[in-house]
Parts: structure tokens; sequence; C-alpha cells
């Protein structure tokens, strides 16, 4: 099977953000403890305003892990038709500190945490994003470097 004619830069990055903007879609959160111990999950993804946003509880692995060392990989999408985000932690908030906030995210979520006590949103700044298909888009794959889009 032959695979899709690979996209250029601009059509990749528009595809990258429609996906991001996907009602109801999920990320696979790859965090690090300070002393390197990885841990994965899945959570629902909020891009709004260059960012993506999670909500979990402030407790939570994800959430020390994230606060303690500012970092995290995102992985969106099925094996072919990836996209990976490498962020920073911009900036904590409680679910019940930021209406705004709080009102986006359970609209592109389908899912409003405000009622889960403990529970914060965490708001990533990306600072690399890379996306592909198939092997023939792997040359092209990094569509953000150092927090500016290359497209």
């Amino acid at each position: 099977m032959t695979p899709p004619e690979a996209r250029d830069g601009a059509t990749r990055t528009a595809d990258t953000l429609a996906t991001l903007r996907t009602e109801g879609i999920d990320a696979w959160v790859a965090t690090a403890s300070p002393d390197g111990m990885p841990h994965l999950v899945p959570l629902s993804l909020l891009w709004s305003e260059e960012k993506a946003v999670i909500a979990l509880p402030a407790s939570s692995l994800t959430a020390r892990n994230l606060t303690a060392t500012g970092r995290a990989r995102l992985g969106v999408g099925p094996t072919r038709d990836v996209v990976l985000l490498d962020v920073v932690l911009d900036r904590a908030v409680d679910v019940g500190d930021d209406e705004v906030l709080a009102d986006v995210y359970a609209a592109q979520t389908g899912w409003d945490p405000r009622g889960s006590a403990g529970y914060v949103y965490l708001v990533l700044r990306p600072t690399r994003v890379q996306a592909w298909r198939e092997g023939n888009e792997i040359a092209g794959r990094t569509l953000m470097r150092d927090g500016v889009w290359v497209h």
C-alpha cells in the first residue's frame, strides 16, 4: 500500500491545529519525576490561545511531576496521524478560579471538573510541536521550534 503524498508544512500545521481544536480530543500526557521516573496517563485536552490545558487532581502524580519539573510531552492522535507537543507549565489554576477558562474547557472537552474537589487546570505552553502521518513526513515533522511556528 502506498502512503498518501506528504503534506507541505503549512498544510500540516493547519491540520495539526484542527486536530488540537477537535471537541472531545484526548492526549497521552508523559511526565517524569525530578529523579526521572516516567509516568504516562490519558487526559482530556483543551487547545486555546496557543496553549494546551489539562484538568486533573492537584495531588495526582502527573500534576506533582509537572509542577516539580515544569515539563511534559503530549501525544495526540493515532500512530499514522500523530501530533507530539513538548510543553512547559505556564500556570496552574484552581478549577473554580477562572470561569472563562472553565467554560471553554467544558465546551471543548465535554467534561466540567468544577464539581470535582481538588482539581486544577494546568495551562501548558508548547515549545516544540511535531506532526506526521507516514515515514514520508518525518523529515518535515517539526512545526514549532522554541515556541515559534516554523510554517
